[in-house]
């Protein structure tokens, strides 16, 4: 079937006086989406994508036992410092290229023309593979919170009134799923309102927690010098290292920084307004983390109480006994709640994005399916479900390990990561020509920004790749190798077989005959 996209386009820098579907028809595609968002509903959705403090809530165990209040704070300031740098990069290499197929369009465009269909596929499955991870860790994430949330009340003493049964889970996980599902097919045209009410929500839920904790404490106060010195490690790797295992929390949190590229085509002038929300968003949520987490490692009861919890879920249990009562626990946890359902809707928003993204270049298996737009509900329908799809048997792993959401998490960042970090070297490997043209150019400070994101992803992938703690056993071995290598394996099975003849990259000057 002949591609409706255009094939007459040239790689060209975005100029200020281009409009945003001429723009997209000069990078080689037909407009198909409408542009309902500004700049600040991007923002928000950026935000909502991150959902700090949600994010931050449902991983706390993993600075908990990989070096406890040092690991919380400064772990989380570290990160957000690294992922500034790494949005600072992107929205270079986006201010010229802003298209919905986001990173792996990037890499194809920026790299040499020998080498460039490879880059783009190998970016391309990253990307999408990382975007449907990370949105099945959310959903999965809600699922397990939202039982610990219901565990603060108890039949009796460390007795939650609900078993939480395997299957309980799953069925829950599934629910939440099509929730999402849902809300973002059948109400597209109220997200933007959506993000901008979560913004104003959980700020709201930030505050009320972060003011209620330190004034009722009735588990007493921690020292300044406990909230911000202490080093606790739990993990049984090497203090080092054990810190570094502990920065899966901000990692997971900070992972979404990319995605929301491709909603380029959803925006009235991508190339500016991307870059800025960004960079924007990011600085955002690291003064909203710290306002959450501050506050709780005030009140932080023995962590070793919290990190045998059988829900590994902290949270809630800081809460109950910051609080005295389960009653007064849960309310604080209600903003929370419903900020996971919020992130859900946006990530799984943007999974279809992309994944429709790629499909339009013909590189997903039955792509004529994948790429189609339902013009009535103004999103690209049969790639959302092929997403949901997904999530769905990848999440019967729980039913063999309860460290599932280990997996998740950990694929979901690194693939995320490292489809990120492709664009930028390459970028950077070629003296960064293009990005000079671009709205967002930042000189000098971009080849920092740029040397530090990719040395990031030089640390994040194999250390996401690692088990939390020693000693492993069947139930705790991290899975997300197993993910990530499966994943990777079958797109290199379609390229073996499909790809290597047929996939041609997105359209360029030259490029005559894409065909689905």
């Amino acid at each position: 079937m002949e591609n409706a996209k255009k094939t007459d386009a040239f790689e060209r820098p975005a100029s200020p006086n281009d409009t945003a579907d001429q723009l997209l028809e000069n990078l080689g595609y037909k407009p198909e989406l409408s542009r309902n968002r500004s700049t600040l509903h991007v923002a928000f959705m950026s935000f909502v994508l991150a959902s700090i403090p949600y994010g931050l809530a449902t991983t706390l165990y993993y600075p908990l036992i990989g070096g406890g209040p040092v690991d919380i704070i400064w772990g989380w300031v570290a990160v957000s410092l690294i992922i500034i740098c790494v949005a600072a990069s992107l929205g270079e290499i986006t201010s010229v290229y802003p298209t919905a197929g986001g990173v792996y369009y990037q890499a194809f465009m920026l790299a040499p023309e020998k080498w460039r269909r490879l880059a783009s596929w190998i970016c391309g499955w990253l990307y999408v593979v990382g975007n449907i991870t990370i949105t099945l860790a959310v959903n999965f994430g809600t699922t397990l919170f939202y039982v610990a949330c219901i565990n603060v009340f108890e039949t009796e003493p460390g007795v939650g009134v609900f078993a939480a049964e395997t299957y309980q889970v799953f069925l829950i996980f599934l629910a939440i799923t099509l929730l999402t599902n849902c809300i973002s097919a059948f109400g597209n045209r109220w997200l933007p309102w959506l993000d901008t009410a979560a913004i104003f929500w959980t700020f709201a839920g930030v505050i009320a927690i972060m003011i209620s904790v330190l004034v009722v404490a009735d588990n007493g106060r921690r020292s300044a010098d406990f909230v911000f010195t202490h080093f606790e490690a739990s993990s049984g790797w090497p203090d080092g290292w054990s810190f570094c295992v502990g920065l899966l929390h901000a990692g997971y949190a900070t992972s979404s920084t990319g995605m929301i590229i491709s909603m380029c085509e959803e925006v009235r002038n991508p190339s500016v307004q991307v870059p800025k929300a960004m960079v924007g968003t990011i600085i955002l949520n690291t003064i909203c983390g710290l306002m959450f987490l501050i506050p709780l490692v005030f009140v932080l009861p023995d962590i070793e109480i919290l990190v045998n919890l059988a829900s590994g879920q902290p949270v809630p249990t800081i809460l109950k006994m910051a609080m005295g009562s389960s009653g007064a626990a849960f309310g604080l946890l209600v903003p929370l709640m419903v900020l996971a359902i919020l992130c859900g809707v946006g990530c799984t928003t943007a999974a279809s994005r992309c994944t429709w993204a790629f499909a339009r270049d013909g590189a997903i298996p039955g792509s004529r399916w994948w790429v189609q737009v339902n013009h009535k509900l103004d999103v690209p329908f049969n790639a959302m479900m092929l997403s949901m799809v997904v999530q769905i048997v990848l999440g019967l792993i729980y039913f063999g390990s309860t460290a599932a959401f280990n997996a998740f998490s950990g694929v979901g960042v690194i693939c995320l990561t490292a489809s990120y970090a492709i664009p930028i070297a390459i970028s950077l490997m070629t003296g960064r020509k293009q990005v000079r043209g671009g709205n967002f150019y930042l000189g000098p400070l971009g080849v920092f920004c740029n040397v530090v994101s990719i040395a990031w992803s030089l640390l994040a992938m194999p250390l996401f790749c690692m088990p939390s703690f020693l000693p492993v056993t069947v139930e705790t071995v991290n899975y997300a190798p197993v993910v990530f290598v499966g994943a990777m394996t079958i797109s290199g099975i379609w390229y073996w077989v499909w790809g290597y003849k047929n996939y041609a990259g997105p359209p360029t000057q030259d490029d005559h005959t894409h065909v689905q």
